[in-house]
């Protein structure tokens, strides 16, 4: 048994599970995943008896829980330093704490219209004015932290931190709508979409064959 385990939702839907995952890996602590499928008769009974607020993921290292994909961040940001999971530089963190937390709390136009679906290939999809502006500050929040924190990596501030594993699941679903970007926003996705820890939930997403109808077009 290891000594952490993240109790995650359906891989190929839960952009929270995939976000909180990746920063556990990236952190580079061994795991357990406990895959709790989500919108069945019975999956709130089994989330509440991992995490106090009957959402994925949750973190367990020990007798402490973490249940909230930020926190989770926060949590092995402080346990694991070596692992910068926060740029070093004070401006810099600064920064990709506001990036993340504006993903956190915001993009819902983008997050309800555009679902995450790492099987599906839906070009065409409507693309409401709410949606487009959304699609916009995302790509200009990438634009400007890749120019003035990027340097020495592919990452929004050079090496792989939250912040990025706040915005990964927005690429998969960029790929899944075939949505076009600038040059240096796609340059971004891509690197995002190639790292190895995102190829591997992919894999394992597709794999899955669970089908929820209501994120499927």
């Amino acid at each position: 048994m290891a000594e952490f385990t993240i109790y995650i939702g359906n891989k190929n839907y839960s952009s929270w599970s995939l976000r909180g995952w990746l920063m556990a890996k990236a952190a580079g602590i061994a795991f357990d995943e406990v895959l709790i499928p989500l919108w069945q008769e019975r999956s709130r009974a089994e989330l509440l008896r991992h995490s106090p607020s009957g959402k994925v993921p949750a973190l367990r290292h020990g007798a402490v829980t973490v249940w909230e994909s930020l926190a989770i961040g926060e949590y092995l940001a402080e346990i694991r330093p070596e692992a910068r999971l926060w740029p070093e530089a004070r401006e810099a963190r600064a920064a990709a704490r506001a990036v993340s937390h504006e993903m956190h709390a915001g993009f819902l136009a983008l997050r309800r219209a555009l679902p995450m679906n790492l099987r599906a290939s839906v070009p065409g999809r409507p693309v409401t004015d709410e949606v487009r502006a959304d699609l916009d500050r995302i790509a200009a929040l990438w634009r400007d932290c890749r120019r003035r924190f990027g340097a020495g990596g592919r990452f929004l501030f050079g090496g792989f931190t939250i912040a990025d594993a706040m915005y990964a699941p927005v690429v998969s679903r960029l790929r899944t709508y075939r949505i076009v970007l600038d040059d240096e926003a796609q340059a971004y996705a891509d690197a995002i979409w190639a790292h190895p820890a995102l190829a591997e939930w992919a894999a394992a997403a597709r794999a899955e064959t669970m089908v929820v109808a209501q994120f499927e077009f």
